[in-house]
């Protein structure tokens, strides 16, 4: 096989490579169904956003309490927040969390997990790559 010959079946070999883009993952985010009653807002699919999370409800009850500097509380299912919030507010608090503390800053993979580290910090830990950083707790 000759230069020219190598060179054309290269290129023909690096066409056909599917790019990253293509073959993203599937990962969405839950939209957040939330339901203002009087002065409170109440998420009903809080156990559905923390599983896409692989994080205990109650963490991200936490970090929404602490964004929001409101109390907050998990009852079964739902999260009762004491003020009024819209539900695209709550969205883009969601959706900072995931970014934060899910998503890995590495890969771009939802396989994380989160390891207190002391003094105020945790370690995010990918589980598909294996990468270690450190993020600021809530």
């Amino acid at each position: 096989m000759d230069d020219a010959e190598y060179a054309k079946l290269l290129d023909r070999a690096f066409s056909k490579k599917p790019s990253l883009s293509e073959g993203a993952s599937d990962f969405v985010i839950p939209p957040v169904d939330a339901l203002v009653q009087g002065n409170k807002t109440i998420v009903k699919n809080i156990a559905a956003i923390a599983d896409k999370a692989r994080r205990p409800p109650d963490e991200l009850a936490r970090y929404m309490s602490r964004v929001l500097a409101v109390p907050v509380s998990v009852e079964e299912q739902r999260l009762t927040i004491n003020s009024r919030f819209s539900a695209q507010d709550l969205d883009k608090i969601v959706k900072r969390y995931f970014d934060t503390y899910v998503m890995c800053k590495e890969c771009g993979k939802p396989d994380t997990k989160l390891e207190s580290s002391g003094r105020g910090m945790f370690t995010l830990v990918c589980e598909a790559c294996g990468a270690h950083y450190k993020v600021k707790s809530y």
